[in-house]
């Protein structure tokens, strides 16, 4: 039989490719970062290949990482998929899952059957309820939100860097223009999701609007239906451009050229103890995998 590699160290290598980071792969292991290096020092020298390139603390993934890394974790992955369908515990694997409805019905139900076929026995409750960032770690495992910055004391991997768009319905768009003045935009209601109110402040900066005064702004509390309303012609929505690409909505028209950095961005957020969880484990696993 061949001599198998270290699976401490192959683990090790996979977590900072995956998360992009020496220290939050560290974190993850539970491990100090001297200790984190030492592990891929062993697989360098199992391999014979330089996998990272280190300065400064930091560990850069070379050409040979990445060509290594591409070869072997789809193999790792199957592994694992093997040594859990040949478990005794073949009991369901339940994640309790807090997720904004927009981010659901876009980005994350469409994937699902994928991350079903691995992981058959992993079922996952769905809970779109408020104040989801409060509730990881009591009745929630994980959350999927948009943030400006989680709290320190979570784990956190961060999804995306949105930005922002103006979106209105095409009858709208028409009237008032592509570009409208400050004293078009006045007379116009905007749409405000209720939790991403620096949406709008970033969006009216950016444009050389600080001073606008629309005639009013409509608070939701669901990005869905923030849409729709403003398909429906019922103001102008201040959104992410993630949700209008993914939305494909005909009905729908952006209003200026290019976009404002965003505020916020989705982030996968848990108790890092819940990481020893499979249920979490694997779900967090696949979502950084899939690039969700």
């Amino acid at each position: 039989m061949r001599r198998l590699p270290p699976l401490r160290a192959l683990e090790a290598f996979v977590r900072i490719v995956r998360l992009g980071s020496a220290r939050a792969a560290a974190t993850e292991l539970g491990l100090s970062p001297s200790a984190l290096s030492r592990r891929v020092t062993n697989l360098e020298e199992f391999v014979g290949k330089k996998l990272f390139s280190r300065s400064q603390q930091s560990m850069k993934l070379t050409d040979e990482g990445r060509t290594f890394y591409d070869a072997v974790a789809p193999h790792l992955e199957a592994l694992a998929v093997a040594v859990e369908g040949q478990s005794e515990n073949l009991s369901l694997l339940r994640l309790r899952l807090g997720v904004l409805p927009l981010f659901g019905t876009q980005r994350l139900f469409p994937r699902l059957p994928d991350l079903r076929k691995l992981h058959p026995r992993l079922h996952i409750d769905i809970d779109t309820g408020s104040h989801l960032m409060g509730r990881v770690g009591d009745t929630l495992d994980a959350a999927i939100l948009l943030t400006t910055d989680p709290d320190p004391g979570y784990h956190a991997v961060q999804l995306d860097q949105n930005r922002v768009h103006a979106i209105c319905g095409r009858v709208l768009a028409d009237e008032i223009g592509f570009q409208p003045s400050q004293e078009v935009l006045e007379k116009q209601t905007f749409l405000v999701h209720s939790d991403l109110p620096l949406s709008f402040d970033a969006w009216k900066k950016a444009r050389g609007f600080q001073n606008l005064q629309p005639a009013a702004v409509d608070h939701y509390d669901s990005g869905q239906l923030i849409l729709e309303a403003a398909a429906q012609g019922l103001g102008i929505a201040v959104m992410h451009d993630d949700h209008l690409k993914r939305a494909n909505d005909p009905r729908l028209a952006k209003i200026f050229d290019g976009s404002v950095p965003s505020p916020y961005s989705y982030w996968f957020v848990c108790r890092p103890i819940a990481l020893e969880q499979r249920p979490v484990r694997m779900f967090h696993d696949w979502m950084v995998d899939a690039g969700l």
